[in-house]
C-alpha cells in the first residue's frame, strides 16, 4: 500500500510556504509548485527544494504524478482550480474558505464524489487535538448540555481598499476571512445546524463587511454570539458555555489549550492536546488517513458545508455579492 502523498503545492505566499515546511519536516517533500505569477513559484521551488515547477497551472492537474494538490492561492480562486483538480482525479485539501458561496462548494463535492477523490478545507480546528479531546469531554457529559456559545475574533487592519481583506475583487471581508473560523467552532460544538440567524453588519468604504455581529440558534435551543472585525481588536477567544461549567479557549484557531470552570466550585483546571506549532501537520495526517485508509469523516466535510451554507446565507442577507458570482 502506499505510504504517502505526492504533494503539489498552488500558491506561493505565508501559508503554502508553512505547508512546505510542515510537508519536508514530515518527510514528505513537496513534489511540485505553481502559481499565477510563475516568477514566485520559482523562488518558491528554489526556498524549499521542490523538483518540479509548472509555467502554467494547468499543468499540475495534468500531471499523472500529482496525487494531491494543496490550493493556498486567494480563495475567489478556488473554485476554478477546484472544479479543474478534482475533474483531473487529484486528491484536494483547500485553504479557507474553501469556496465563496454554496453553489460552488455544492458542485466540489459534487465532482469529489464522482471522480471518487477526497475534498477537504484546511480547517486547523477540525483537526487540532484539543477539540479531539473537548468533544469528547462534552459528549461524555462531565459539563451538562452545551446551552451558550461565544466567539470573538478581531484584528485591526490598516484601510486599503485594494488589498485582500477589503477588495471586492478579491473576495474581501471579515466572514470569509477570519468569520469562518468562528463559525466552524460555534458548528463543532453545537449539536446541530442553526436554523435561525440574526445578524448586524458595518461595510467597508469598498462594499465588503469590516464588521458583524451574528446570533446563532438551532432546534436544541443552543445559541452561539459571534463577533468579528477587520478594524477592531479583539481577542480570539471563545467561551463553550454548558450547564455545569465552562470552557475558554484562546487563540482558539490554533489552540492546544483550554481551561475548564467547575460553575458550583469555581475551581479551574487546564486541557492540554497537541501543539499550536503543529496545526498543519495534523491536517496533513487527517488528510493521509483519507486518502490512503478511507477515514474520511476526519475531514468534515459536513461541517465545512453547513458553515458555508451560513455564510452565504448571511451575505444574501447583507446584500454582499462579489464581482461575477453566482450566489
Amino acid at each position: 500500500m502506499q505510504e504517502y502523498l505526492r504533494w503539489a503545492i498552488l500558491g506561493a505566499g505565508a501559508i503554502a510556504d508553512e505547508m512546505a515546511r510542515t510537508l519536508r519536516a514530515m518527510g514528505r517533500y513537496p513534489y511540485a509548485v505553481a502559481s499565477r505569477t510563475h516568477g514566485n513559484a520559482v523562488r518558491f521551488a528554489e526556498t524549499h527544494r521542490i523538483p518540479k515547477v509548472y509555467s502554467r497551472i494547468e499543468e499540475m492537474f495534468a500531471d499523472p504524478a500529482v496525487d494531491a494538490v494543496y490550493i493556498a492561492s486567494p480563495h475567489n480562486t478556488h473554485a476554478a482550480y477546484l472544479r479543474a483538480a478534482l475533474q483531473s482525479g487529484k486528491h484536494v485539501l483547500c485553504e479557507k474558505s474553501v469556496t465563496l458561496n454554496s453553489r460552488e462548494l455544492a458542485e466540489a463535492m459534487a465532482l469529489a464524489a464522482e471522480n471518487r477523490v477526497v475534498l477537504a478545507e484546511a480547517m486547523t480546528i477540525w483537526h487540532m487535538p484539543l477539540y479531539q479531546k473537548l468533544g469528547d469531554l462534552v459528549q461524555g457529559g462531565a459539563l451538562g448540555r452545551v446551552r451558550m456559545l461565544q466567539v470573538s475574533f478581531g484584528c485591526w487592519k490598516e484601510y486599503n481598499m485594494q488589498n485582500r481583506f477589503f477588495n471586492p475583487e478579491l473576495a474581501g471581508g471579515a466572514l470569509l476571512d477570519i468569520g469562518v473560523y468562528a463559525l466552524s467552532l460555534a458548528r463543532l460544538f453545537l449539536s446541530s445546524q442553526p436554523d435561525r440567524v440574526q445578524s448586524q453588519v458595518r461595510l467597508a468604504p469598498s462594499g465588503v463587511d469590516e464588521q458583524a455581529a451574528v446570533l446563532l440558534s438551532n432546534r436544541e435551543g443552543e445559541m452561539a454570539a459571534i463577533s468579528l472585525s477587520l478594524h477592531a481588536r479583539q481577542p480570539k477567544r471563545a467561551v463553550i458555555s454548558c450547564e455545569k461549567g465552562y470552557i475558554e479557549i484562546t487563540d482558539f484557531p490554533r489552540a492546544d489549550a483550554a481551561v475548564i470552570v467547575d460553575a458550583a466550585t469555581g475551581e479551574r483546571r487546564q486541557v492540554t492536546a497537541g501543539k499550536t506549532a503543529d496545526a498543519l501537520r495534523y491536517e496533513l495526517l487527517h488528510m493521509e488517513r483519507a486518502v490512503l485508509h478511507g477515514e474520511t469523516e476526519a475531514m468534515r466535510l459536513g461541517l465545512t458545508a453547513d458553515v458555508m451554507s451560513l455564510m452565504t446565507g448571511l451575505r444574501s442577507e447583507w446584500g454582499l455579492r462579489y464581482p461575477g458570482e453566482d450566489l
